[in-house]
Order: structure tokens, then sequence, then C-alpha cells
């Protein structure tokens, strides 16, 4: 089957206990080219926060380069449809901004959210358009290219091709979480591509089995496992990738932060290289 050219990353939500040094001594050697920041040792959300980040952002450019290694995304917090943080959200985009123009990095992700059970579809789209015209008025952010993540309320493709029309800029594009789209929004992959193929700038993958009486599963009856293990089309939304042509960031998203229970990095990271070469 054919695979996408792309470039492969590895989220610090698979290694919340590993500092730098340990991502850039083993993480090129396992074939990724990069990285992408959800929080950082014992900040686990906002890496802007954290004094390495906010104090010595040349540092980490040069170990990470030295390593072969380039930062992906930075994956923020921002609701961008959630109107009541407005505020918030335009003091964490001017954070974000001005750190991705220090480490040289293209993409921040944010999630749509907002409250569906208050507002309609179209309030939401609103908001979210609202906000977005502002933030691209913060110092360095018409620089970057905001991703929508196909997340919470905003799962669903068609939904989110609404707001990115809304939006209607350029730098504010779609992250494809290909595992939230089939898990939970049933919806297949070749459906996601066909209609928001265009605006897919970022991808992100993971493997999950419908095991509810299982320890480990969700609220949902899922549980997560390493890519191959589980049932969701990955290698299918992957040959989709290559037949539009994409070639950009692949992102393994092993969210061993939020779910202790998962395979140590060592064990998990591997695989996912694994996975993705026996695919060729």
């Amino acid at each position: 089957m054919a695979t996408p050219d792309v470039d492969l990353a590895i989220s610090t939500l698979g290694c919340p206990d590993w500092d730098l040094d340990r991502i850039c001594r083993t993480c090129a050697d396992w074939g990724y080219d990069g990285v992408d920041f959800r929080g950082y040792l014992d900040e686990p959300r906002d890496v802007t926060d954290h004094a390495l980040f906010r104090d010595r952002p040349s540092g980490v450019c040069d170990r990470l380069a030295e390593a072969g290694l380039a930062i992906s995304c930075l994956s923020s917090s921002l609701r961008i449809c959630d109107e009541s943080a407005l505020d918030a959200n335009l003091a964490m985009a001017e954070q974000f901004a001005a750190l991705a123009r220090a480490l040289d990095v293209e993409f921040v992700r944010v999630f749509g959210a907002g409250d569906i059970d208050r507002h309609d579809r179209a309030e939401l789209v609103t908001f979210g358009a609202e906000t977005m015209a502002k933030l691209l008025e913060v110092p360095g952010a018409s620089e970057v290219t905001w991703i929508l993540e196909t997340h919470d309320n905003w799962i669903d493709s068609r939904d989110c091709l609404e707001l990115i029309e809304a939006v209607d800029e350029p730098n504010f594009q779609l992250l494809w979480d290909a595992g939230h789209t089939t898990r939970v929004g049933d919806e297949a992959p070749a459906e996601t591509l066909d209609r928001v193929g265009e605006h897919i700038e970022y991808v992100h993958l993971k493997d999950a089995r419908l095991e509810p009486d299982h320890s480990d599963a969700m609220d949902d009856g899922w549980r997560y496992v390493t890519p191959g293990e589980g049932e969701l089309p990955l290698d299918v939304a992957v040959a989709g990738l290559a037949e539009i042509g994409y070639d950009g960031w692949l992102m393994f998203e092993h969210e061993k932060r939020w779910h202790p229970e998962l395979a140590a990095p060592a064990a998990a990271f591997p695989v996912f290289i694994e996975w993705f070469n026996s695919l060729e």
C-alpha cells in the first residue's frame, strides 16, 4: 500500500517523565523527525509556563537540532468557540505566538470547544470566527498556522468545515485526529478526506479497541492500544493521505500522561515506527 511522504513526530504526552535530553537521545534514533510539545515534565499542558521554554527557547532549539529533531507543533488549550474564555484565549495566544516565533514553529493546536448545550452550532461558529479574528491581531499571530483539532464538539468534519469557512483565513486550518473521527464520530477516513482533505495541515494517529468489560476501558467502552493492535482503520487513513498528496506531519499521540496504564514510551514509540514502516 502507498504511504505518504510525511515527517513523523511523538507527543510529550507519551513521555511525561522524560526531559529534553532523553527525548533527544532516543527519538531520532528510532526514526522520528519531530516533537509535539503538549506540556513538559511537571507542567502538564502549557509549555509557555515552563521555565525552560519561557527563559531559554534558543537552548531548546539548539538541543533538538543537534539531535536532528524539529518541533512539529505547540499544542495549546485555547478554546476558540467558548465566548466566556475570550480574554484567556487572547492572553494564551499572545504567549504561544511569541514562543512559536522564538522556536521557529509553524503550528499551534487549538480546540473548538464551546457550550453546545447553551448555544446552537451556528452560534458556536460565530463565537469561533470572532475569536479568531481578534486572535490574529495579536502580535505575531498572523505568522503562525492555528490548527483546529477534530476534538470535543468539533469531530464531525462537516462542523469543522463550517468553522474553517467562517474564519476564512489561510492560517486557520485543520488538525485531523483520525482516531476521533472514526471512533467517536463514526466517520470513515474517506469521508473525512473527501470533505476536508484540502484543509488538513497536521495529523494525529492512535489506535483503540472496543472492549467495554476491560479494566482499562474508557467511558465509551474503548481502550487505547499501540498501533496495529486495535480496531481503528489507521492504515486506511494513511493510504488516504497518500492519495491526496499529504506531506505534512504525522504525530503518534500516545496519551501516557492521561492514561498511565498505557505502555511505557520506550516500548510504544518504536512500535509506531515499526507499524508505519510495515505499511509500505
